[in-house]
């Protein structure tokens, strides 16, 4: 049987953000299955008057050296002549299959007349990778662009078996069959139910002293990590007060925070960006519910007023991928205290550390975390919870040989199996 040839749609790695590394790290996975493989990248994700810079512009490193992958930036969300050109471009490559990287709703347009236009042809499996279904902001036009971007997708790939029923419910009368293996179904839409894999992009430095590096950033003993972009949903509004808490109780604890303000990338005092972010918070206004608004999210104020500022590193910029492994070895855990949760690529990177997870008990969170085995859980929304998990870590280490039996059935390996069966 011949190699089979695949597309994979979404940002390529001159973008930020855990899509576009797990969009490389899938590329790699299917060429180190022997599949030919292209990755099809948007020029621009989202609507021009987004007030954000999504491009990578600190990272060195070049994440798809010694493949043969080709990347093509082509789609602009804001041109629909290039959705066609993005079409047209994918069929000259004569795929077998197509995988499109899902995470927002508002993709839903273009992604979804792309995939109309593939689904046309029988012999395309037009495969959606779905990292959330139900979104993580509320807008009055999310179900719209949901229904229309996935209807025209052949077969999905879920994280978890929630995101399997919510697709389930949000087609009630199509026929789904759910699987782990990647078997299809001519008879059904095919739901392949299988992880977040790890990160293997990201690779601990056999050298690393982390008692020196805890020195020089002035760290206690024990370290809590908080990393990646600042979101609300991420909930580190109630990380602060939690750990605010753990310090009147024991002085021997850090909290280190890496990670970017999501939407505080573009310098305020020009002219473009203040109109961008007055167009947007219009926007905002007329779809988004107000409390969902986080353009003014800014949580870090919090550390003064709480009085932890001898407790607290924060390290408020994009983290480069080359540096992104010193956060994780210098750190005890990870804090994953999020309002909702879908799986993620904070957790699959503490994975690949074989790092212990606290987490609320939101999500996909009770699936992959094992409360005493790879981690603990607390309750949403309960801030008195999530100290007391904190404090029983300490009091009740994990055993990181636990953490690493559980990502290693994580692997890139089995996932790409499954989209090439």
């Amino acid at each position: 049987m011949k190699n089979k040839k695949v597309v994979c749609f979404g940002p390529g790695p001159m973008f930020k953000g855990g899509i576009s590394n797990y969009n490389t790290s899938l590329a790699k996975a299917l060429e180190k299955q022997g599949a030919e493989v292209h990755i099809v990248s948007w020029t621009q994700q989202y609507p021009a008057i987004v007030p954000r810079d999504f491009v990578d512009r600190s990272s060195k490193a070049d994440l798809l050296s010694g493949t043969n992958i080709k990347v093509t930036y082509i789609t602009n969300y804001n041109n629909p002549f290039s959705w066609q050109e993005t079409y047209n471009y994918i069929i000259s490559l004569q795929p077998d299959v197509v995988v499109f990287q899902w995470a927002i709703a508002l993709q839903g347009l273009p992604m979804g007349y792309i995939a109309s236009k593939l689904k046309k042809h029988s012999n395309i499996d037009v495969l959606f990778d779905l990292h959330v279904v139900k979104q993580k902001e509320a807008s009055s036009l999310d179900n719209s662009f949901v229904q229309f971007g996935l209807k025209h997708a052949k077969n999905f790939i879920a994280h978890s078996y929630q995101t399997a029923d919510e697709v389930k419910q949000l087609f009630p009368e199509t026929a789904f069959q759910v699987n782990e293996t990647g078997e299809r179904n001519a008879a059904k839409k095919t739901i392949i139910k299988l992880y977040h894999p790890i990160y293997d992009m990201f690779q601990p430095d056999k050298n690393f002293d982390k008692e020196k590096v805890k020195q020089e950033l002035g760290l206690k003993p024990h370290v809590f990590l908080f990393f990646g972009f600042i979101r609300k949903y991420k909930g580190l509004h109630n990380v602060l007060p939690a750990f605010a808490e753990l310090c009147k109780r024991r002085n021997d604890v850090s909290l280190l925070i890496a990670g970017e303000s999501f939407w505080q990338t573009l310098d305020k005092n020009k002219l473009s960006t203040r109109i961008k972010s007055v167009l947007f918070g219009t926007a905002k206004k007329l779809f988004l519910k107000n409390s969902d608004n986080e353009q003014d999210y800014n949580p870090l104020a919090m550390i003064e007023r709480l009085g932890i500022q001898q407790h607290v590193k924060v390290f408020n910029e994009f983290i480069p991928n080359e540096d992104v492994h010193k956060y994780f070895q210098v750190s005890d855990c990870i804090v994953n205290y999020y309002l909702t949760a879908t799986p993620s690529g904070v957790e699959s990177i503490a994975y690949n550390f074989h790092m212990p997870i606290l987490a609320t008990k939101v999500g996909h969170f009770p699936e992959t975390v094992i409360p005493g085995y790879n981690g603990y859980l607390a309750e949403p929304e309960n801030i008195q919870s999530m100290a007391d998990a904190m404090e029983h870590f300490l009091k009740n280490p994990i055993d990181r040989d636990n953490v690493a039996e559980i990502a290693s059935k994580l692997s890139w390996e089995n996932y790409a199996n499954a989209i090439l069966k």
